[in-house]
């Protein structure tokens, strides 16, 4: 679900409350608060992985960044180091106790443990859009810029992701995961937990937010996930 107010009503207390343990994101300045789920979620890799490549343009815009996800030191530095997000914009937390203050989705919630809630979320079920963004990580988009440059998929065509394309960084970042489960997911109880976006103005009024509903829905727009931050992006552009 996604809100953009032209109200700017007040950002969440609890986020308010934990930003100001953080002189860099102090009032003042727009700042871009992303909770993440686990460490190892192909849906934090994936998002890390854009917010490090907008780095510079965020940097040039004078907006503040920090992603908080769940997991612990060593597997941030993994994080930081695999994906290129700045390791100065990460903080890391053994659970999700921001994500229930904020009332985010913890995910699909079964008897049978974490495991068979996030294979079933896999196939779509407490997952709503999962299997789409899939296929369209199989099917190529053309209103998505392209990941990956290799000759294989440039044979196909240029300036668009490419049909297989999008679904291989997922393979890739799939396998980096999995190669190293116990660094990026110390403890499997929280395996289904969702996360979210929100931009903050200089006095703390909300300016956008996106409350992750499923897998692979960190953002509204996810051909390109950042595409709400062009306007304040644009407009610093000048």
């Amino acid at each position: 679900m996604e809100s953009q107010n032209a109200a700017n009503p007040a950002a969440p207390q609890p986020l308010l409350d934990r930003l100001a343990a953080v002189p860099a994101m102090a009032p003042g300045r727009r700042r871009l608060v992303v909770l993440m789920g686990q460490l190892g979620d192909f849906d934090s890799l994936e998002y890390a992985q854009a917010l490090a490549a907008a780095w510079p343009r965020l940097q040039a815009a004078g907006i503040a960044l920090l992603a908080i996800a769940i997991g612990n030191d060593a597997g941030a530095e993994r994080f930081c180091r695999y994906t290129g997000l700045p390791r100065q914009c990460l903080q890391v937390d053994a659970t999700p106790a921001l994500h229930e203050a904020l009332g985010l989705y913890a995910g699909l919630q079964t008897s049978l443990g974490p495991w068979p809630a996030l294979l079933l979320m896999c196939a779509g079920i407490g997952s709503p859009g999962t299997l789409a963004e899939v296929l369209r990580g199989y099917s190529g988009d053309r209103q998505a810029p392209p990941r990956l440059e290799l000759p294989l998929f440039n044979l196909v065509g240029r300036g668009y992701q490419r049909p297989f394309e999008l679904a291989t960084v997922r393979l890739q970042n799939m396998v980096e995961v999995l190669g190293r489960w116990r660094t990026y997911v110390p403890t499997d109880d929280h395996l289904t937990q969702r996360g979210g976006t929100f931009l903050l103005d200089g006095d703390d009024s909300l300016l956008y937010s996106h409350r992750d509903t499923g897998i692979l829905g960190f953002s509204a727009t996810m051909a390109r996930p950042l595409s709400f931050l062009e306007p304040w992006l644009e407009a610093a552009a000048g």
